[in-house]
């Protein structure tokens, strides 16, 4: 994990949850949309590709798991799972829990309107429940 920094956009637009064995767990800070975003801590990473096959395989893994706590937490119509870093380069996996009463559906959660961050009560509340279903139990 040497040399691993996090993008400024991506420092801006969430808050830190939690750090599992790959990646670290962000709260996307919009209030809109139930949101994760897993950023594999590997210095200078950009795509996919560039993923050695064990840190695929646990990217894998941390998404199915975040997808899940999403599931257990908010029971949504559908967990939407996104890759793209045309805007923010550093590699970064979105998981997203998607209603269709949310205010993008059934479209993508992407340029929907102005970010609505949570208020810091509500916000260090959700990371507190969200850590506390992410990290392992002893």
């Amino acid at each position: 994990m040497t040399g691993f920094s996090l993008s400024p956009r991506l420092e801006a637009d969430s808050v830190f949850v939690t750090d599992w064995p790959l990646s670290q767990v962000r709260l996307m800070d919009d209030q809109r949309f139930p949101w994760l975003i897993l950023v594999p801590r590997r210095a200078g990473l950009e795509e996919w590709t560039e993923l050695t096959r064990a840190d695929a395989h646990q990217l894998s893994d941390e998404i199915a798991r975040a997808g899940e706590a999403l599931t257990q937490l908010y029971k949504p119509t559908k967990v939407n799972i996104g890759a793209l870093g045309n805007i923010v380069r550093q590699m970064h996996v979105h998981v997203i829990a998607r209603f269709e009463t949310d205010a993008a559906w059934p479209g993508p959660v992407w340029g929907q309107g102005a970010r609505l961050p949570y208020e810091a009560a509500a916000r260090e509340r959700l990371c507190g429940d969200l850590k506390a279903r992410l990290d392992p139990r002893p």
